[in-house]
């Protein structure tokens, strides 16, 4: 620009023709000739260079990208990936990745893969509109990697979000992240936005019409909202949550977090989602914390009691003490034939009778696995202590490490004094005690009895009991006038005395 400027001067007030400015500047007559015509130099037409290096792989590449017009979606080659093959199954083609990447691009917008499509910003109103999603993360729990599944919950209207990992995208596991996601907006969106995602759709009719599971109606009955479902395969009528996903695991799910567990790390995934109330979203004047305060005004009143979440089963109780939930048996401590109320959650299963809870285990998301405790036989091995040494509740227990070295050490001296079976029934005796007085307390305790070289159940009962046996102090009263009638404590200086002489006495 400064050289077209420096051309025009020269031309109108220096030289005064255009083979005098080129000779004068050193510059083409033509380049005069285009800066007398305008100020502002004309756009320079792009020349299309041959790229040699693509030409034995173009038609490779554009094989493959006709028999991925039959594959499915998720399933086509990618333009790395296209690089990848191309290097190994196109001898003599050394065209960079980037060459190839540009080939790709063309060849796809004129095959009709990619489309430029324009989309319309959106506005929402306060409390109208959330949408939902899951999607996959990694976390390291108690020192293992472990592929989670996240459900996400973002407002339309604040921008802010709600995040809950879990083991598996269940049913139990969508409708209680639901309801945490609802008492942390502090109320309920009129709308819910959702893939079609089979906890809730059962079957995807014409048009934006679903059949909806049952346990998916009557949650969303309780908490009376609306449902809304998106095109199949249109992820972008959901864009908020979609965004949101990405903007959450850029910022907290890197690096791979590390917790204690899952509970720990769900407690470090809320924090997040409070700290990101701070942020600012582009185009917005107030922060997310401040607009989710706005919003919280025209949220729908939460019910005054939760939805009860729970799968209910009546399974039967089989020889082994199990009851079957789904693909796995759980122990319960009851006896075989009796039908127990099995209510399933996201990470737990709970056992009832009568109303009153029997068992309570773990989730397992295994198939035929046996979930044992062995506190749920202690009344069967009382009548058969034989079945202990080698039963599977007591192996488990072993896994897990609820079974002290110190527990084998007393048990074998317990087998040393009163036999293989007697042993056996005592040590059933002392297992029973730690669902009493707690597990701990029973470990330290049988650490102290056998340091006294004492293996008496009762001995060990004993130092359970050893701080509830203490008695209490006296404490000093104040008698008063009462003092009047005291009277001084006898003395036996005397009788000391003729005792000492009948002893000196031949």
């Amino acid at each position: 620009m400064e050289l077209y400027e420096q051309i025009r001067r020269e031309y109108e007030f220096g030289a005064g023709s255009i083979i005098g400015v080129a000779r004068k500047l050193g510059v083409h007559r033509r380049m005069v000739r285009e800066a007398v015509r305008s100020a502002v130099p004309a756009q320079r037409k792009e020349t299309e260079r041959p790229h040699w290096k693509m030409a034995p792989a173009e038609a490779f590449i554009d094989a493959v990208l006709a028999a991925d017009r039959k594959a499915p979606r998720k399933q086509r080659h990618t333009a790395r990936r296209i690089w990848e093959r191309v290097r190994v199954e196109v001898p003599g083609c050394t065209a960079a990745e980037r060459t190839v990447r540009q080939y790709v691009e063309r060849r796809k917008q004129e095959l009709g893969f990619a489309r430029r499509e324009t989309f319309v910003p959106q506005s929402y109103e306060f409390g109208v509109e959330a949408q939902i999603d899951w999607y996959e993360a990694f976390a390291d729990l108690d020192g293992e990697r472990i592929k989670l599944q996240v459900f996400s919950m973002r407002s339309m209207a604040s921008g802010a979000a709600y995040h809950r990992a879990y083991l598996r995208a269940t049913q139990q596991a969508f409708l209680e992240a639901h309801q945490l996601a609802f008492h942390y907006f502090g109320g309920v969106f009129r709308k819910l936005r959702y893939d079609n995602l089979t906890s809730a759709v059962k079957k995807i009719l014409r048009g934006y019409e679903r059949e909806l599971t049952t346990r998916f109606i009557a949650f969303r009955s309780h908490w009376e909202y609306e449902a809304s479902f998106c095109t199949p395969g249109e992820g972008h009528e959901k864009g908020g949550v979609e965004g949101e996903v990405g903007y959450f695991r850029r910022n907290h799910w890197v690096p791979v977090p590390a917790a204690r567990d899952l509970a720990d790390l769900n407690a470090r995934l809320f924090a997040d989602c409070r700290r990101d109330e701070n942020r600012m979203i582009a185009g917005r004047t107030q922060s997310v914390g401040a607009l989710l305060l706005i919003e919280k005004e025209h949220l729908l009143p939460l019910p005054a009691e939760d939805f009860d979440l729970a799968e209910v089963s009546f399974p039967r109780v089989d020889q082994a003490g199990c009851a079957k939930v789904r693909t796995n048996f759980y122990s319960v401590p009851l006896k075989p034939g009796s039908v127990v109320e099995a209510r399933v959650y996201s990470s737990m299963v709970e056992f009832r009778q009568g109303g009153v809870r029997v068992a309570e285990h773990e989730r397992s998301y295994d198939r035929g696995r046996q979930i044992l405790d062995l506190e749920h036989y202690l009344d069967v091995l009382e009548q058969k202590p034989g079945a202990l040494r080698g039963s599977k509740p007591l192996a488990l227990w072993r896994a897990q490490g609820r079974w002290p070295e110190s527990y084998d050490r007393l048990w074998d001296q317990m087998t040393g004094r009163h036999g293989r079976q007697a042993g056996a029934r005592s040590m059933v005796e002392v297992i029973r005690m730690g669902r009493e007085f707690g597990y701990a307390k029973l470990e330290a305790c049988v650490v102290a009895a056998l340091e006294l070289s004492c293996t008496d159940v009762a001995a060990i009962r004993h130092l359970l009991m050893s701080d509830q046996l203490q008695h209490t102090a006296h404490l000093t009263v104040e008698i008063g006038a009462l003092a009047a009638y005291e009277r001084p404590l006898p003395t036996m200086t005397e009788y000391n005395q003729l005792l000492t002489v009948n002893e000196v006495q031949p």
